[in-house]
């Protein structure tokens, strides 16, 4: 039996696909705290994937190409391999879900530490269970208790890293540190298995060669794809910008509403308040025009007083002005 039969070949790459994992996760975490509703569980989802598929899953799938027997070869029960990389996903999620977002609540975290390490080992030991050979499968129970206890503990970590976590730099050293963890409890557990010979095992399976190109195919699309759409999406500072600006538009559409309904409410202006406009004829006339006050009564300026023509002269005066002139 042996678990490095490549070297430190694959502990070096399932560590990286772990890092990834764990990268995305996240970074898909650090956007969903941000938000509420929909955006907040489509993040969720893409982190869930991206710890328990990318991260945890991969990362032990790819570990797992390591170990090998002498003078056996190791198949693969393919339907318990997937449900192993499903029971990691909803694993985490149920983890994310529980942890909720407040990271004062350390009740919670622990709670969904619980709940995602048992998940994380179980999909652990899944694996291994998929493995079909020759052999009986047993484990050393101290190893076995440690294996499940540093999947308990590295979970409640990296949930607490989801919700407090902020900045690059603070993110590269999350991830880095949750990948030993992960591949720290894989290589615990692995060292805890136990084989006995069985002539009448390894029948049945999916061999290495069947298996790896359809698993490295999944992997590598969705990892792309999952990275080109956090690399292209916005950032937490972002999108808080955004729900923000959001915010202040919908407060401002709900102040010109009511005061729009506070001017229906008011109607129209009084008719005491309103004043005539005088008429034509009353100003070609030079009439006086009544001017009504606030108080309801209606008054009369003073007609102005025309100013004296030649026509208006007493006639005495233009007769003397005849007679002199005769």
């Amino acid at each position: 039996m042996h678990h490095f039969s490549y070297g430190l070949l694959t502990p070096i790459l399932a560590y990286a696909a772990s890092y990834v994992g764990c990268l995305l996760g996240l970074m898909c975490a650090a956007r969903a705290r941000v938000l509420t509703g929909g955006g907040r569980r489509g993040w969720l989802l893409i982190a869930s994937v991206s710890l328990g598929g990318t991260g945890i899953w991969v990362m032990h799938f790819i570990a797992m190409l390591g170990f090998t027997l002498d003078d056996a070869t190791i198949r693969y029960n393919m339907p318990l391999t997937v449900v192993s990389a499903l029971v990691a996903i909803v694993a985490v999620g149920a983890g994310l879900a529980v942890v909720g977002s407040d990271a004062r609540k350390l009740y919670r975290i622990a709670l969904a530490g619980v709940l995602t390490g048992v998940g994380v080992a179980g999909m652990h030991y899944l694996g291994m269970a998929a493995m079909v050979m020759p052999a009986t499968m047993s484990f050393e129970p101290i190893l076995f208790t440690l294996s499940v206890l540093i999947a308990v503990v590295a979970a409640a970590v990296a949930l607490w890293f989801t919700l407090v976590i902020q900045g690059r730099v603070a993110t590269l050293a999350a991830a880095a540190v949750m990948g030993v963890a992960v591949c720290g409890m894989h290589y615990t557990g692995m060292a805890a298995m136990r084989l006995t010979p069985d002539p009448t095992g390894g029948i049945g399976g999916t061999s290495f060669t069947g298996l790896l190109p359809p698993v490295l195919l999944v992997v590598s699309v969705v990892t792309v794809v999952l990275l080109i759409f956090v690399a292209f999406s916005a950032s937490p500072a972002e999108l808080v910008e955004d729900a923000e600006f959001a915010a202040r538009m919908r407060r401002t559409a709900h102040e010109r509403q009511e005061r729009a309904n506070a001017q229906q409410d008011l109607g129209p202006r009084p008719h005491s308040e309103s004043v005539p406009a005088p008429s034509a004829g009353s100003l070609a006339a030079g009439a006086p025009q009544p001017v009504t006050s606030r108080s309801g009564q209606r008054t009369r300026l003073p007609s102005p007083t025309p100013s004296p023509t030649v026509h208006q002269q007493p006639i005495s005066r233009r007769l003397n002005r005849r007679g002199t002139g005769d």
